[in-house]
Formats: structure tokens, C-alpha cells, sequence
């Protein structure tokens, strides 16, 4: 049996990225797929998800629009009759020290990475209370966790994603509702597409222990695994899915040793 069998997902940002990727990921564990998201989904991983289980569904619209996410959440319990799982996966970057933020921008990436987070689970609980089971998944980031350089409203978008999430896991575990924030390294998505200079590339390739970004796909196993009963005692946590980025820094003591793998 699939591990995702049955099961009926409400995924954001669904149309690129990490969030398209768990929608492919969980339809090939069994779960039907309710997308929303901004732009529009018509290639891709969504595309493939969609070949594999037409009764899948997708949504336009923006996690900022409230009215938008409750005509959602509403379209797909009627269609669906329950929810097993919600991942939150829309979200921007945000660039800039404090001085240098102008207060619309700060305001932007706050309402699209948190507030719109907090707005799909407000209206998703309330199902998950009535069936009294349920997974929420917030994509925060080890930005979230540990701030970036000249990334002040991400990281403060991201913080707040993962305590809000910790919140939600004491607030409604009595209700059998487990809630958990995921927090990727830097990923091969289109945000990151936007570090072009090659140096920086190789740097941040470097931040983390293995070398290299991540991919979307790698987020999307950890999510699938988090939803499915496989995770049953997992809440409140900040999962890293990093290479090793949040775990430490190397200063080259090792290779002064020789403690560097052969070729």
C-alpha cells in the first residue's frame, strides 16, 4: 500500500518549485492533490501529477486573498469530503538590510510567506478539527532558523513561519493534528535561479556539507514522509533538509589533517 494512500493534500505554490514537486511526490504515494497558486500550473511537475491522477485539482489565486483560500478549502472538501494534509509551500524572497527595506517590500514578503500561511491554516483547521487527524506542513527555511546576510525580510518572514508552526503543534495536538515546519538549504528552484554570478554559486554550493543545493524533489520526500502516518509522533518540529547547511562551519582543519575523501 502506498504510503499516502487515500489521502487528500491542499498544496500552495503548486505550480513550480518544491510545491509542484510534492504534489508529483504524493500523487505517487496515493494522495489526491488540491493545487493553488498564483500562476498557472500547465507544465512541469504539476503536469505530471495531474497525467497519474486526473481527479486531481488545481486553483488560481494568491494566499494573500483570504476569500480566495476559503472558496478553496471549501471547493475541496466538497469535492473530496475531508483533509489529511496541508502544505504551504508559497512563498518570495525578500532582499535587504534593514536601513535599505523599503517598508511596502517588507510588508509583501511578510503577507505572502506568513501571513498567507497562517490564512491557509485558519481555514483549513477547522476540517482537520472536525475529523480530529490531521498534517500541517509550513516550508519555512534554515533562513528561519539562522539568518543570511542582506535577507531581513525572508528571514524574518521564515522565522516566524517556524514558531508559528510550533504554536499550532501545542494549540491543536489534542486534536490529533500534527503540525511541523520543513526547512530547506538552498534549493534548485526558480528563487534561487536568481544567483547568477558564478562565484557566489560556487559559495553557496560550498555552505552546505554536501556540496551542492538541493532539489526540489529531496524537500518533497521528506513532506510525503512527514504526512503519512509512517511520522504519526512527529509535531513541533523544524525538520531540516539542508546538505548539512544549519549544521556547522568548516575553516579547513580537516584537510590541514588530511581528513579529505580521496578522488
Amino acid at each position: 500500500m502506498k504510503r499516502l494512500e487515500g489521502k487528500v493534500a491542499f498544496i500552495t505554490g503548486s505550480s513550480s518549485g518544491i510545491g509542484a514537486a510534492c504534489a508529483l511526490k504524493f500523487v505517487q504515494e496515493g494522495a489526491l492533490v488540491f493545487g493553488f497558486d498564483i500562476h498557472e500550473a500547465k507544465e512541469g511537475d504539476w503536469a505530471k501529477a495531474l497525467a497519474l491522477q486526473p481527479a486531481c485539482h488545481f486553483v488560481q489565486g494568491s494566499v494573500t486573498d483570504d476569500e480566495a483560500i476559503s472558496a478553496a478549502i471549501k471547493q475541496l472538501h466538497k469535492r473530496f469530503g475531508r483533509l489529511d494534509i496541508v502544505v504551504n509551500s508559497a512563498g518570495v524572497a525578500g532582499i535587504g538590510s534593514v536601513h535599505l527595506v523599503d517598508p511596502a517590500e517588507m510588508d509583501r514578503t511578510m503577507a505572502i510567506n506568513f501571513k498567507g500561511t497562517f490564512l491557509v491554516c485558519r481555514h483549513a483547521l477547522p476540517i482537520m478539527m472536525e475529523q480530529r487527524s490531521g498534517s500541517i506542513m509550513n516550508i519555512a527555511s534554515v533562513e528561519g532558523l539562522e539568518a543570511q546576510e542582506f535577507t531581513a525580510p525572508y528571514n524574518a518572514s521564515k522565522g516566524a513561519v517556524v514558531l508559528l508552526s510550533k504554536n499550532m503543534a501545542i494549540d491543536y495536538g489534542r486534536w490529533g493534528i500534527r503540525v511541523n515546519a520543513v526547512c530547506p538549504g538552498f534549493i534548485e528552484t526558480p528563487m534561487s535561479a536568481a544567483i547568477e554570478d558564478p562565484g557566489m554559486k560556487a559559495r553557496v554550493d560550498a555552505a552546505h556539507q554536501l556540496g551542492r543545493m538541493g532539489t526540489p524533489a529531496e524537500v518533497a520526500n521528506v513532506a510525503a514522509f512527514l504526512g503519512s502516518d509512517e511520522a504519526s509522533f512527529v509535531s513541533g518540529s523544524a525538520m531540516t533538509v539542508d546538505g548539512g547547511f544549519s549544521a556547522g562551519k568548516r575553516f579547513g582543519v580537516d584537510e590541514l589533517y588530511g581528513l579529505i575523501p580521496p578522488n
